[in-house]
């Protein structure tokens, strides 16, 4: 059993509480882990050493088939790949009276098959005009690109919303003439603040036709999912495995049957789903198919599942439970562990006392320890005395060479941008026609970061891996100037070897020094600033 050492405090929610037993058993679990400090969980847990043993001895044990065939290890394949569906839903806390659940291949690939099922959706099967099928789409600012790039196969339209936007939305109800797909995130996967659990009971109460698309890849990694109460959960959730158990790399969508309704009708079948195809010989003459029509993951599982990497969940589970006892354990543990992280991050100082870092946390105030408000994320810029801010992928390198590994830029959350300033989308497509790209980035253009640093932490982190971190920051950045840095000059990279230009080369380093010249003035102007008022006192 796990032993608990609580935080005193008002925080709402679980009390924050650390989880002493992963200091004894963590260099046996997790030997990836010695002698590294691993701050990008967000990205993907570590998986533990015995579940990958239990997962190598089982397939070493059975022979698995292909589930689609019917001799005996294809026909264990099939019962083994259910149990592990009823094993996730309970482990979910979904009951598989009200819930189903679909393997996919990570959350995106979830959310893909949502949006590609209702974009031929109608509230009635029979209904013929094109431009009755489809649907609106409305989602949060704080979303994950795979979320946002569902508006392009909205046939309705599609608006982004903030929070207040949200909330005046959902309260406002509507009465479409098509349907309604809302999504956001559980957690941003910036800034690692939560949202609101009650949204989808909301919307089911207030608007018609409505469904409710809940990214949870980066709130289930630390955090119970609860989805007992079928009348308030959302009608899609989305998630991926390895962001919980290391591994495998697999993915699940969770359907409440009550809108099950809503997937039915997309147009494309592949093998598996279907109980029967013809071709037809002539072009007069149409195909025919008939789809299955008995579960709903018989009819969307393309293809043959990833059935030996499946074999691995109830491994991953076991393992899991068996080292940090439940996921609200975890939770607790990960709260304790961010709240102390960010009370250390803003107290370190330079010498004229100006803050070393600069925390984004995406709404007024911040819920670090409080894990119903925030996930274990920090969003940080880290600053020099003057309060320029250093470039985030200078300090991911600086970080990886003394082997800590978190992770930088903008984490494929566009909207996030906004907390860096990134306001006004012709200021975005400047730094794009600027040359800054998400996977070739400019770190600064026009005098403007374009990116964050970010630390996130996950079941098995410790006060050592933190404390690690942050005596590394200080003793790196803290009374270091930017223009005195030994790092690389920000925009003047490239990612590509030969095949980027040179003409491409100078003109990032070109608006790289740009920034750093707005910078430099930035600078003597502060100076000037408090030798004025110094001399005023």
């Amino acid at each position: 059993m796990p032993v608990m050492i609580g935080m005193s405090g008002d925080q709402k929610g679980a009390t924050p509480a650390y989880n002493s037993s992963i200091d004894h058993f963590r260099d046996d679990e997790y030997p990836s882990l010695r002698d590294v400090v691993y701050l990008d969980h967000a990205g993907s847990t570590v998986y533990a050493r015995s579940m990958i043993q239990a997962y190598a001895a089982d397939l070493q044990t059975n022979l698995y088939g292909n589930p689609h065939s019917d001799n005996t290890p294809s026909r264990i394949s099939g019962v083994r790949v259910d149990a592990i569906r009823l094993q996730l839903l309970r482990f979910f806390g979904a009951d598989p009276n009200d819930f189903d659940l679909i393997f996919t291949a990570n959350a995106t690939a979830s959310i893909k098959l949502v949006g590609e099922c209702m974009s031929h959706y109608a509230p009635s099967p029979m209904t013929s005009s094109s431009k009755r099928r489809g649907f609106h789409y409305v989602y949060h600012q704080d979303s994950h690109t795979s979320l946002v790039g569902l508006r392009q196969i909205a046939n309705g339209g599609s608006v982004c919303l903030g929070d207040a936007a949200v909330k005046s939305w959902i309260q406002k109800g509507s009465q479409p003439k098509m349907a309604t797909l809302f999504a956001y995130p559980g957690q941003s996967n910036m800034t690692g603040r939560r949202t609101p659990r009650s949204w989808p009971a909301q919307i089911r109460r207030n608007h018609k036709d409505t469904f409710v698309l809940w990214d949870a890849a980066a709130i289930a990694s630390t955090s119970p999912l609860n989805l007992s109460d079928a009348d308030s959960a959302p009608d899609f959730t989305a998630l991926s495995l390895y962001k919980i158990f290391g591994y495998p790399d697999v993915g699940c969508l969770i359907v409440r049957k009550a809108a099950a309704d809503a997937l039915r009708q997309r147009r494309y079948f592949g093998g598996g789903t279907v109980d029967m195809v013809i071709n037809s010989p002539s072009v007069r003459q149409e195909g025919w198919h008939a789809l299955k029509t008995g579960s709903l993951h018989d009819s969307l599982e393309d293809g043959t599942l990833n059935f030996h990497s499946i074999a691995a969940i109830p491994h991953a589970i076991d393992t899991h439970d068996r080292l940090f006892c439940s996921m609200s354990d975890v939770s607790a543990h990960c709260a304790f562990l961010v709240g102390q992280l960010y009370g250390q991050l803003v107290s370190l100082r330079h010498s004229n006392n100006a803050p070393l870092c600069r925390i984004y946390t995406g709404s007024e105030h911040h819920g670090f320890g409080d894990a119903s408000l925030q996930g274990p994320t920090i969003a940080l810029s880290v600053l020099d005395p003057s309060g320029s801010i250093h470039g985030y992928a200078n300090v991911e390198r600086a970080a990886d060479q003394e082997r800590i590994y978190l992770r930088s830029g903008s984490v494929c959350n566009p909207g996030g941008m906004a907390y860096l300033g990134w306001v006004r989308m012709e200021d975005m497509k400047a730094a794009w026609n600027a040359g800054h790209r998400c996977s070739d980035p400019i770190q600064e253009v026009y005098g403007q970061t374009t990116g964050i640093v970010r630390v996130s932490l996950g079941a098995m982190s410790t006060k050592a891996d933190t404390d690690r971190f942050v005596d590394w920051l200080s003793r790196t950045y803290i009374d270091r100037d930017i223009m005195s840095s030994p790092e690389k000059p920000q925009g003047s990279e490239c990612s590509h070897g030969s095949e980027c230009s040179l003409e491409s080369s100078k003109h990032k380093e070109t608006v790289g020094q740009m920034g750093r010249t707005r910078g430099t003035v930035k600078r003597i102007v502060d100076h000037i600033r408090r030798i004025f008022c110094q001399s005023a006192r």
